[in-house]
């Protein structure tokens, strides 16, 4: 992820932030936040998705498998 997406993805995780306090500020529902907090942050990173962090995953998802005695 280069640093232009970075700090894009870092702006939107801040707006989610102050939205979900801005909310519960007023008195919304808990579930309502935290409802809007675990949607707004997976559509982030739908559009903006960290490759590296996937990869860096599925490795470790790959070597534990095997480490196990279970391939794909």
């Amino acid at each position: 992820m280069d640093i232009q997406d970075r700090t894009k993805k870092v702006q939107a995780l801040e707006n989610i932030k102050a939205k979900a306090l801005d909310m519960a500020n007023q008195g919304a529902n808990s579930m309502d936040v935290r409802n809007f907090v675990s949607e707004s942050s997976k559509r982030v990173a739908y559009e903006l998705p960290d490759e590296d962090a996937f990869h860096r995953a599925a490795t470790a998802t790959m070597a534990y498998k095997q480490s196990k005695g279970n391939t794909f």
